[in-house]
């Protein structure tokens, strides 16, 4: 492997494994540790359709995660390193029944990879996952 493939290796694996730890019952449960999961200027466009800024995505899964829930599960990951400072993730999650197609932007910073963009889009089991 070329010094160019192994950064983008370690980079990929970076923003992957925050992603996961992210969807972790536990990391949602502590808003310091999810805070430090996302960039300062983070920015999510809910399956609700709500707009979320970093502070108001912390308290709202921290609240949520203090909660029993069912697990969160993440299929079909893919990835691409779009520059040597961000990638790109898209990913299918589903959570009691309820599935969304997931689109990821992690960043590096000087304090390692956070997520910078997150949107969840909903779809039903019957939709077709084909290009349109």
């Amino acid at each position: 492997m070329s010094p160019e493939e192994v950064a983008d290796a370690a980079a990929v694996d970076a923003a992957i494994e925050g992603e996961l730890r992210l969807l972790d019952p536990a990391v949602r449960a502590e808003p310091d540790v999810l805070a430090g999961l996302l960039h300062p200027e983070f920015l999510e466009f809910g399956v609700s359709g709500r707009r979320w800024d970093r502070d108001a995505i912390v308290a709202a899964l921290a609240e949520e995660g203090s909660r029993a829930l069912d697990p969160i599960t993440a299929s079909g990951m893919k990835r691409t390193r779009l520059a040597p400072d961000v990638v790109h993730l898209t990913f299918v999650t589903e959570l009691a029944g309820r599935r969304a197609h997931r689109s990821s932007l992690w960043r590096r910073t000087d304090g390692g990879w956070r997520l910078y963009f997150h949107q969840g889009t909903p779809f039903s089991a019957d939709a077709s996952s084909g290009a349109s």
